[in-house]
């Protein structure tokens, strides 16, 4: 993998080969003018930042954290990584794939989400990307077993490597302060003015702390709308903020160089009411918002994360703060193909039987 140099690392070269990285994004991704969608919503100045092509193995906001938390896990010299999500999370099946590139093997620990047939691909994706499963009903269970495998990877020799839900540490939310620097280089280059108002999903939190981290370090005075879109221990302001300045940290501690940036709660802007009847529950809105974007200009998300975000956005269009705004859309949703890169799908019934379950009864429709 080639050894591309970050657009935080070209505003501060001192930090250039000081934070272990593994490649997996293609960067900078491109921004695009929505002008149908723009035109539609009352909202005549809106681009989206095209993070879904962020990577050739997996796109989204996934590759952006994980080149980061991978580098570390190849400097320890790590051989496996454990993390954990719901049975059709983005950020397992983003681990498996992207750990099996450099020979590090996955273990998921899976939580039961609302059941799409979505959410059923992405499992079977999981086995096909070679990641160990295991499953628990409630996260008391889920942390009993992970315990246990924990135990027994270490009677083979040597612990996993854990990575959190969503890859949203103080190491991988440095794939979005990396992000807001890149953003800030496309403004610069006229490629978008720069936004007044970025509007992103909020799940484990990183994308939306990195950014925020970001924009001030690198001087934009945009702001980021987080949107709300998991009811399983939301983040809050305050701890996005603690999480935001661990990332400056670990920035400061490999390049002194850079002026010591804090960031507050009061930087971040929640936006709840978006979740719908649970995580990972598709809604109205987003359903609509989804075929919305995708007839106007031919963008696919998903009902998740972007399409809830997205309803959002349509939603403060009818407020007057943003009616007149310069508005960016970060779309986190991988276009990468995998059909084309896995294969056909196996059948359900190649994974353990915990999980056969989710294959004989009727999922929700819509997604």
């Amino acid at each position: 993998m080639s050894d591309d140099v970050l657009a935080i690392e070209r505003r501060f070269p001192q930090l250039h080969g000081r934070l272990p990285r593994v490649t997996l994004t293609r960067l900078p991704t491109r921004t695009q003018r929505l002008t149908r969608l723009g035109d539609e919503l009352g909202i005549p100045r809106l681009w989206v930042k095209h993070d879904d092509e962020s990577g050739a193995i997996y796109g989204g906001n996934k590759p952006r954290k994980l080149e980061f938390i991978l580098g570390d896990v190849r400097a320890r010299g790590k051989s496996s990584v454990m993390t954990f999500g719901g049975i059709g999370t983005h950020h397992g099946l983003a681990t498996a794939l992207c750990a099996r590139s450099i020979g590090v093997r996955v273990i998921l620990g899976l939580l039961k989400q609302p059941l799409t047939e979505q959410v059923r691909d992405s499992l079977l994706l999981h086995h096909a990307a070679g990641a160990e499963l295991f499953y628990a009903p409630t996260l008391p269970r889920l942390a009993a077993r992970a315990l246990g495998i924990c135990a027994r990877e270490l009677r083979r020799g040597a612990l996993p490597y854990i990575i959190p839900t969503g890859g949203s540490s103080p190491l991988g939310t440095l794939g979005y302060v990396n992000a807001a620097f890149e953003l800030q280089e496309q403004v610069r280059a006229e490629e978008l003015p720069e936004p007044d108002w970025i509007f992103a999903p909020v799940g484990s939190g990183g994308t939306v702390a990195g950014l925020v981290a970001g924009a001030k370090l690198a001087g934009l005075r945009s702001r980021v709308v987080g949107v709300m879109v998991t009811d399983i221990f939301p983040p809050n302001a305050a701890r996005l903020a603690r999480l935001a300045n661990k990332s400056l940290g670990l920035l400061h501690r490999h390049a002194a160089e850079i002026e010591p940036v804090r960031v507050t709660a009061e930087d971040f802007r929640l936006v709840a009411g978006y979740v719908g009847p649970g995580y990972g529950a598709p809604t109205e809105a987003g359903r609509w918002a989804r075929e919305l974007i995708a007839a106007l200009e031919g963008i696919a998300l998903e009902t998740t994360y972007t399409a809830k975000c997205l309803a959002a956005m349509i939603d403060a269009a009818a407020l007057p703060e943003y009616r007149d705004s310069r508005v960016l859309f970060w779309n986190t949703y991988s276009s990468v193909d995998l059909a084309a890169r896995l294969g056909p799908l196996p059948d359900y019934r190649q994974l353990p039987p915990v999980f056969h379950q989710f294959f004989t009864t009727s999922p929700e429709a819509g997604d």
